[in-house]
């Protein structure tokens, strides 16, 4: 009996005995319409009602809802379901009962839309596992057909290991858990990674609870970053740091591993509480200071790499995982800050010397300005005192001039030796850092390795000749070529400067001289020793006004006869005088 039929009732008033005997009488076409009607089910439109599943192909899925005419549906509304049957039962949405063509339009989209929201956050409340089907990727995840709702499923939720293609998820149908609903967007957000986590929580804590420090397990590397290596321990992972990947040096673990591979690791601690997990590879193969050459020794030399460079030295990889420091000091005889820069960089093949080694802590110091003569070991012969050199300004101070004769050679020029004449205030004003300079060498610290040189010295001492020249009372053309509170500085001739103070610089009109005049100077002071030249504008014609006054009132002054002055003398005489003074009035008389 089929579908349509099984639930059709006999009529009421049907004579059965007529219809064998053909004597029936004749039904109404309207009267069989009407009978067969009340066969089916009633149905309306825009409603939900339950349909059992026909036929199922690619392309439509037949379904009967026990009305007239079956509905078609397109296949792809049951994409989430791949294993769709015939003989299901499912929901449909009563588009029409009968469309111009007198068909029945079902839609198993809309069903499950019109009840979707509710079931979503009745398994979110429940915890529930729904099933949901991947329809596409999107920026960040994925794109989840739940009960007809498109939910995002975020890529960090796919799984618990990284993925790193999404687009073979496409298509899948798998089970999730909904972990968020924004009732105001209505917008889910569902995980599968949530479900694998809760399956590998005890199987996480079995695998701690068997952990043991020094135990080599097997592992597949997860995830590669700039710090270190996560290896999947089979439910539990664990980092392998950096440093603990190889006992050389390493910039970048993807030279160690390589994703998926799998490796061998210790366990060198874990915290069961926390369940971290530190692995180590290196720590498989033996440490390469225990195959260091057995022979090698302070003071032979080595060849090595240069791996890693700071500001205070340079550290060579002499073999794989064997390192030596050359600290800055040691790369060149020279006193001078340096940076380690200046001279080696990453990747120089270098050759050095063993100044230490300690093969209990694994350490080792390099140099390599040993590989050149200490410059300080002959400096008497090569830089004797009275030797003339050239050298380069490397800094200054206020006391004076660093300057450096060659690598690792430096002396100092005081700020008194730097010029005969001129007073220098700071050694900038006489040179400049970079420039040459010519020196004399004046003395040789070889204990503390500094030289005390010596430029003026280059030249005879002009204060020999200026001694004669800058005479007291003698005058000189000038030019000020600085004024200062207490007076000005004069330049002369020769480089020589004089100083002149503010009394002294007041010309005959009254003014005071400026900086830059040029006028005639006296020397009221010269001292060789501390070669100090002390001039007056004043002086220049106030000596001559005080002549010129004097003269004057010589010659103004009446002439004196003699009797005034015997009286004079007579008055400026004592009485011890007398005798004398009547023998002179006895000549008078007598020439009289």
């Amino acid at each position: 009996m089929s579908e349509l039929t099984k639930n059709v009732q006999p009529l009421q008033d049907f004579n059965w005995d007529e219809f064998e005997n053909g004597t029936v009488a004749n039904i109404s076409k309207e009267e069989l319409d009407k009978a067969y009607d009340e066969t089916l089910n009633k149905v309306a439109d825009h409603q939900v009602v339950e349909g059992k599943v026909i036929s199922v192909d690619k392309k439509e899925v037949v379904v009967n809802i026990g009305y007239k005419s079956d509905g078609i549906i397109p296949a792809g509304e049951f994409r989430y379901n791949p294993d769709l049957k015939e003989g299901d039962v499912v929901e449909v949405y009563v588009e029409t009962a009968e469309d111009k063509k007198g068909q029945l339009v079902l839609s198993h989209k809309k069903a499950r839309l019109s009840q979707a929201w509710d079931r979503v956050n009745e398994a979110l409340e429940a915890q529930e596992i729904v099933q949901g089907y991947i329809k596409c990727r999107t920026k960040g995840g994925m794109i989840v057909d739940v009960f007809g709702i498109e939910a995002f499923l975020p890529g960090s939720q796919i799984d618990v290991h990284p993925i790193r293609d999404y687009d073979q998820f496409v298509g899948k149908t798998m089970e999730f858990k909904i972990v968020k609903i924004n009732q105001e967007f209505r917008n889910v957000v569902v995980s599968h990674k949530a479900l694998i986590e809760q399956e590998l929580e005890a199987q996480k804590q079995e695998i701690i609870s068997r952990l043991e420090k020094g135990q080599i397990l097997e592992g597949t590397v997860k995830n590669i970053t700039s710090y270190g290596v996560f290896v999947d321990l089979g439910g539990v992972d664990g980092l392998i740091h950096i440093t603990d990947l190889s006992w050389g040096r390493i910039d970048d673990p993807k030279k160690v591993v390589e994703l998926d591979q799998k490796i061998n690791v210790v366990i060198l601690d874990f915290d069961e509480e926390k369940k971290r997990i530190a692995l180590g590879l290196k720590q498989l193969t033996p440490h390469p200071w225990d195959a260091l050459d057995a022979n090698l020794k302070v003071g032979d030399h080595i060849k090595g790499k240069v791996v890693v460079i700071a500001d205070y030295g340079a550290f060579v990889e002499v073999q794989p995982g064997v390192e030596g420091l050359i600290h800055v000091s040691e790369m060149s005889w020279s006193q001078h800050l340096r940076s380690a820069q200046e001279f080696l960089k990453v990747g120089d093949e270098v050759e050095a010397v063993i100044l230490t080694l300690d093969r209990e802590e694994r350490k080792m110091s390099l140099g390599i300005k040993q590989l050149k003569e200490d410059p300080w070991e002959a400096i008497e012969v090569k830089y004797p005192v009275g030797s003339k050199h050239t050298a380069k300004v490397r800094n200054f101070t206020n006391f004076g001039v660093f300057v450096e004769l060659e690598e690792g050679v430096d002396g100092l020029i005081h700020i008194s030796d730097l010029s005969w004449t001129k007073k220098v205030k700071h050694p900038s004003e006489f040179t400049k850092v970079g420039e040459q300079i010519d020196v004399v060498v004046l003395d040789i610290d070889k204990e503390n390795r500094r030289l005390s040189l010596g430029h003026k010295q280059l030249e005879d001492n002009p204060w020999d000749a200026f001694e004669e020249k800058y005479t007291v009372g003698s005058v000189h053309t000038g030019k000020i070529t600085e004024v200062l509170e207490k007076g000005a500085v004069v330049s002369l001739e020769e480089n020589v400067e004089g100083f002149a103070t503010p009394k002294h610089l007041v010309k005959e009109d009254g003014s005071q001289a400026q900086q830059g005049e040029e006028l005639e100077f006296k020397v009221i002071e010269f001292n060789k020793d501390s070669k100090r030249i002390i001039l007056s504008h004043s002086r220049t014609f106030e000596d001559a006004q005080r002549e010129e006054k004097r003269a004057t009132r010589k010659a103004a002054a009446p002439k004196k006869s003699d009797a005034p002055k015997i009286e004079n003398v007579a008055a400026s005489t004592t009485l011890g005088d007398l005798d004398v003074l009547a023998n002179l009035k006895a000549q008078m008389e007598k020439g009289e």
